[in-house]
């Protein structure tokens, strides 16, 4: 069909197309789909949504990590799911300060979240979380 991934939260759906499809003849198609789902009468969501697993703080984790996953589950996560993505907290190493994230939806190879990155999540880390050094975000 030409779309390479859809991703999805309680009041937003995120479509990301083929660089060579044109959106002018995958939009009829792809609103199609969606409007044929909710016609059915079928939710998008299930009503027991489970929590991210990534954020969930375990007895195994460091103070640092349990600061970090924290403020990206309530701070960072609903920031950037307000433009149609999310991210999935990855590792951090004590080490060097790397804090590593997958970006996912809307925010994945778009162009603005190498700044939302690093002008937003990066700066809120270190601010809470001496430790932190830098945030990369990897493909999955």
């Amino acid at each position: 069909m030409g779309v390479t991934r859809v991703f999805y939260g309680k009041d937003f759906i995120s479509v990301t197309k083929k660089e060579e499809e044109d959106w002018k003849i995958l939009k009829p198609e792809v609103l199609s789909v969606i409007t044929e789902h909710y016609t059915r009468g079928q939710p998008l969501l299930l009503e027991d949504v489970v929590e991210p697993e990534d954020t969930k703080i375990t007895e195994a984790d460091s103070e640092s990590v349990a600061m970090i996953k924290e403020i990206i589950q309530t701070s960072v996560r609903p920031f950037v799911q307000e433009d149609g993505g999310d991210l999935r907290f990855v590792s951090f190493d004590i080490v060097s300060g790397l804090v590593l994230v997958e970006m996912k939806g809307s925010c994945a190879g778009c162009p603005s979240s190498a700044v939302t990155l690093k002008n937003g999540i990066e700066n809120m880390l270190r601010h809470y979380v001496d430790e932190v050094k830098e945030v990369k975000a990897i493909d999955a």
